[in-house]
């Protein structure tokens, strides 16, 4: 991390897990242990808990994102949450374009690259994932996959709105597989990211771009991959569903 050019970003992402009762315990767990933080406390959680985590987290230094929304702001589209609905409830960041979405409901980078728009149009604060699967790593087109995605993501996106963004590298093939990129390869293709950036806007808006790493950080490695310099941050999943485990994370990206 370089906290003298960027902000550091812990974000927890809940996916398909916890009640709003159980939200609401979670939560409550993790505001003190987080209140100290220097970096910022997200926790990403599914549509149903958003409000309850919205007041149990009210007063603290813990944000509330969601974990997606819809390109459109109204329309027949049942089942799907837009961003001007979220924006209305006092969230602040969203999750898009995650693997799992793209791998199990068909999301692209076309439709990522509107739901990114929408929600900037909106006032949200997009958490762009991108990386590559496994079988593309081992082909050695790690750098063609990740500046594609990256390039067609932030399509039509302004410098000013750049700010508002975080790109989130989460290799494909260590998100819930227990397998974890090293701090060596995680390094190697943040800082790709930003060179990438660096060639679509220029050097200073990839300077202070957010680029969090999310392929199965926890509170044994974190502090490895966030000693990184272009590492400046992580989207936490499973650990984010245990406060102590999440809370060493966070100090972790303090320090």
């Amino acid at each position: 991390m370089n906290k003298a050019k960027r902000k550091a970003v812990i974000a927890g992402n809940w996916k398909m897990n916890k009640t709003p009762a159980e939200a609401k315990e979670l939560l409550s767990a993790v505001a003190p242990l987080v209140k100290d933080a220097d970096c910022e406390v997200i926790a990403c959680v599914p549509f149903v808990d958003l409000q309850t985590a919205l007041e149990t987290t009210e007063g603290t230094n813990v944000k509330i994102g969601a974990e997606n929304c819809h390109w459109a702001e109204s329309g027949a589209f049942t089942g799907e949450i837009s961003a001007p609905m979220l924006a209305s409830m006092g969230v602040e960041y969203v999750v898009l374009g995650h693997s799992e979405r793209r791998q199990y409901f068909g999301e692209t980078d076309e439709t990522v690259n509107k739901r990114t728009k929408a929600a900037l149009a909106s006032g949200l604060k997009p958490i762009v994932c991108v990386g590559e699967l496994l079988w593309e790593r081992e082909c050695n087109i790690t750098e063609e996959v990740i500046a594609r995605q990256i390039k067609l993501d932030l399509w039509d996106v302004t410098e000013d709105e750049l700010k508002n963004v975080i790109i989130a590298y989460e290799p494909v093939w260590a998100i819930g597989t227990g397998k974890t990129a090293t701090a060596e390869q995680a390094e190697e293709v943040c800082a790709f990211i930003r060179a990438t950036v660096a060639k679509l806007y220029n050097q200073a808006a990839a300077d202070a771009l957010t680029i969090q790493y999310g392929g199965s950080m926890n509170d044994g490695n974190a502090e490895e991959l966030l000693s990184k310099e272009n590492v400046d941050g992580g989207l936490i999943g499973g650990a984010s569903l245990v406060a102590e485990k999440f809370a060493a994370i966070v100090a972790a990206a303090s320090k």
